[in-house]
């Protein structure tokens, strides 16, 4: 089911309790439905049947509510949904009199839908020319396209079921009697992927974008630790080479000390040798010269 008419969408600030705090649904569920009765403040300009755009009071009437999101979320918040005394029927009903829908004119027909987004959900709805709207609260992420059409697979059914009692149904007179049919197109709904072929082919592409940044991220881990690894290699590299270089310096240096020990030592044994020699050989040499002359002289007494 496509919805027939463009939706308005407008922007507001979530009305606020002093006593609770504000949930913010940032999700893609199915909260509530709620079904309102416009009221106008005189009959319509051309005198027909049905409700006038410039007549509307700018309020409505609350006729059902069914709270989807009971039967998964345990626990209460704040603000416009959440509360447990359930004051979500009554500020969506101030969403949809401050900003009624437009473009009633066909009869028979839901119509005029306005999504109105607010920091903490979404508000669709809309209305026929007798005055019967029809609104859901979702997520922030839930398709706006999905819902239009989950209000428009709605309305045929419940307003062929309760148009009379709308018109005169008194506040929430009609919530017991609506919560089955409310009940399962809620529960059809839910899912959005499950009606909505563009959100299912959006969570398979979500889902791949969630698996593709993981890899990215994954890669750049990888390059990253590829790149410590590199740094590492080349800083051992330095550090070898530095060794290498230091190891060079000092061979030399260790060289140096052994020729200058070698010539300190061949030096020493020199001068040690030198200073014994020596005087050995004078004294041989003045033995040798007084042997000389001793002959000499004996030689000179035998001539005699």
């Amino acid at each position: 089911i496509k919805p027939t008419t463009t939706p308005t969408i407008t922007k507001y600030n979530t009305p606020t309790n002093n006593n609770k705090t504000t949930v913010k649904m940032s999700d893609n569920k199915l909260r509530c439905a709620l079904v309102y009765r416009l009221e106008s403040s005189g009959p319509s300009d051309s005198g027909e049947s049905g409700i006038a755009l410039s007549n509307l009071s700018g309020n409505c009437t609350l006729l059902a509510k069914y709270d989807h999101a009971s039967d998964y979320e345990g626990s209460g918040g704040g603000g416009l949904y959440g509360d447990r005394d359930k004051n979500y029927a009554e500020a969506v009903g101030m969403v949809v009199g401050n900003d009624p829908p437009s473009g009633l004119g066909e009869e028979g027909v839901i119509g005029g839908f306005k999504i109105c987004i607010s920091d903490a959900h979404q508000v669709i709805y809309g209305a026929d020319s007798e005055g019967l709207c029809l609104a859901i609260v979702t997520g922030l992420k839930y398709p706006s396209r999905t819902a239009i059409s989950m209000l428009t697979e709605l309305y045929t059914p419940y307003s062929e079921q309760f148009a009379l009692q709308a018109k005169s149904a008194t506040t929430n007179s009609l919530t017991k009697k609506s919560k089955k049919i409310l009940s399962q197109l809620c529960t059809k709904y839910d899912d959005s992927t499950k009606v909505d072929k563009a959100s299912a082919l959006n969570s398979k592409v979500e889902a791949v974008q969630a698996t593709m940044q993981d890899n990215i991220a994954a890669m750049l881990k990888n390059t990253e630790q590829a790149e410590s690894l590199a740094e590492r290699s080349n800083q051992l590299n330095e550090q070898a080479n530095v060794f290498q270089k230091k190891s060079k310096d000092l061979k030399k240096q260790m060289r140096c000390k052994n020729i200058k020990m070698t010539i300190i030592l061949v030096t020493l044994v020199v001068g040690v040798l030198v200073i014994i020699l020596v005087p050995l050989i004078v004294r041989a040499k003045n033995a040798a010269k007084g042997g000389r002359m001793l002959r000499g002289f004996l030689e000179e007494l035998g001539e005699a």
